[in-house]
């Protein structure tokens, strides 16, 4: 499993994992119960990760979408 994002946002994580899915591409996230018991300071992010040989279709699919909602 190799690391794709760090993140706090659950919209994003979701969106993530719905766009992901959708390519057939499984992820697992990381450090859920952590920051969860850290309360709402945000200090620790969840680890979205894939599996090392779905990274590069990962990383470019992730890439497209952060590039159609920067417009």
């Amino acid at each position: 499993m190799i690391e794709l994002l760090r993140t706090n946002n659950q919209v994003l994580i979701s969106w993530l994992r719905a766009l992901l899915a959708e390519n057939g591409i499984e992820i697992v996230v990381l450090d859920t119960h952590t920051s969860v018991l850290e309360g709402s300071a945000f200090a620790i992010p969840r680890r979205i990760m894939v599996d090392d040989d779905d990274y590069a279709r990962a990383k470019a699919l992730q890439e497209e979408s952060d590039a159609f909602f920067a417009r």
